[in-house]
């Protein structure tokens, strides 16, 4: 694996985590209503716990 290739991967998983961080604070700052419509707070609790515990910035790839 060269180096190049390495520092694109920690770009697109620094972009990745990026884009979750905004769309998390967007939704975040939408009305208690809306959220409770789409199910947010349950929603991202379920679909985020897998993530955690795989720890990709701790050097786990």
């Amino acid at each position: 694996m060269s180096i190049l290739s390495t520092i694109g991967r920690y770009a697109a998983e620094y972009s990745a985590a990026r884009t979750r961080y905004l769309t998390e604070r967007q939704v975040r700052s939408l009305p208690a209503e809306i959220q409770k419509d789409i199910g947010w707070p349950d929603a991202y609790a379920t679909n985020r716990a897998p993530r955690l515990q795989s720890g990709s910035w701790a050097g786990d790839k």
